[in-house]
């Protein structure tokens, strides 16, 4: 993945979609990040760590 995740963008997906779409937090983040081109929010997560403890994209 070449992209930057969009931080606030997740969050707010991730929000809406638990809220008014009444997914668990879980399932909200999982959609939120597979929109972003990610496979779940494990995979999104792992990128954001990655990139904090390298100080580069991968």
């Amino acid at each position: 993945m070449t992209q930057i995740p969009d931080i606030e963008a997740f969050e707010e997906r991730a929000a809406i979609a638990e809220y008014d779409g009444g997914l668990s937090r879980s399932e909200a983040e999982n959609l939120a990040a597979r929109g972003q081109g990610f496979a779940d929010a494990q995979a999104y997560w792992q990128w954001l760590a990655d990139y904090v403890v390298n100080r580069r994209l991968p």
